[in-house]
């Protein structure tokens, strides 16, 4: 059966879309032995992602979609929704979370992050690479997908802020944020986790004014680690009260931090969420 519950542009998704999209796959589950998703790529893994963390569900749960239009030589969008069909009709593929499947490869949400813009080898999963991969109608899985805790929310009420650091970065960015409409700021760090000096001292006032602070990497690999105590250093933002978002993208940061914000998790609940 085929269920069209919006037809937009991937950028143009809201959490509200993503809320609805959960609601939609937790009212139909009982109905299917597995549920396909189709999705522009842009937003893909953000939306598989939210899946991911507030979905609890058995059955696969499959995201797919298409780098090549229609239109185009070499479309790849029905081949890419054939062969998440294949994985979905898998019996591994039960218990794993929300997979994507895309160019032969099933990615687990968690790690999957798009890599091009237009090549059709465009999703990856960084640092640990997919869990099994898709030969004609042939399915391997060669791995199991990492156990998400679920969070069970029913709105998104709280704003979080994504900003990437740079070389050069002043405090003239932050002068006109109206922090009273603020609840966390995810900061995408230089290498293992740090950021010019100069940012050091408005990271600090931020925490001391009660927003939540997530340090990740703008690195698209690797891991973040308070290795440096110069100011700015990844050590001295910890020491500061900020928060490190060990493996998680940017992106992907900012959505378990909204979610987490959401079900008023404290401090050390968020510190244990993220490691």
């Amino acid at each position: 059966d085929e269920l069209n519950i919006f037809q937009i542009p991937s950028p143009h998704i809201t959490f509200q879309h993503m809320l609805k999209l959960k609601r939609a796959i937790e009212k139909n589950a009982e109905e299917y032995d597995g549920i396909i998703i189709t999705h522009g790529t842009d937003t893909m893994e953000e939306t598989a992602f939210f899946i991911d963390l507030t979905v609890a569900l058995p059955i696969p749960i499959i995201f797919t979609g298409a780098m090549r239009s229609s239109n185009e030589i070499g479309a790849d969008g029905t081949y890419n929704l054939q062969s998440a069909i294949h994985v979905a009709l898998h019996e591994q593929a039960h218990q794993q979370g929300v997979l994507v499947v895309m160019n032969d490869q099933i990615h687990q949400a968690h790690y999957v992050m798009k890599k091009s813009s237009s090549n059709l080898d465009a999703f990856k999963s960084i640092n640990y690479g997919p869990i099994g991969r898709v030969h004609q109608q042939n399915v391997h899985f060669f791995g199991v997908a990492k156990q998400q805790v679920t969070y069970q929310v029913s709105n998104i009420t709280k704003n979080v802020l994504l900003i990437k650091t740079y070389v050069g970065m002043t405090t003239d960015l932050f002068a006109n944020l109206d922090l009273s409409k603020i609840d966390g700021i995810v900061i995408e760090a230089l290498g293992q986790g740090n950021v010019p000096p100069s940012v050091a001292p408005i990271i600090e006032d931020w925490i001391h004014k009660g927003i939540t602070v997530i340090i990740t990497s703008r690195c698209p690999e690797g891991v973040v680690l308070p290795t440096y105590y110069y100011e700015g250093g990844g050590g001295d933002l910890v020491e500061k009260g900020a928060i490190f978002s060990t493996e998680l993208s940017g992106q992907k940061s900012r959505i378990k931090l909204l979610l987490l914000l959401e079900i008023n998790a404290s401090k050390t609940e968020i510190v244990q969420a993220f490691q």
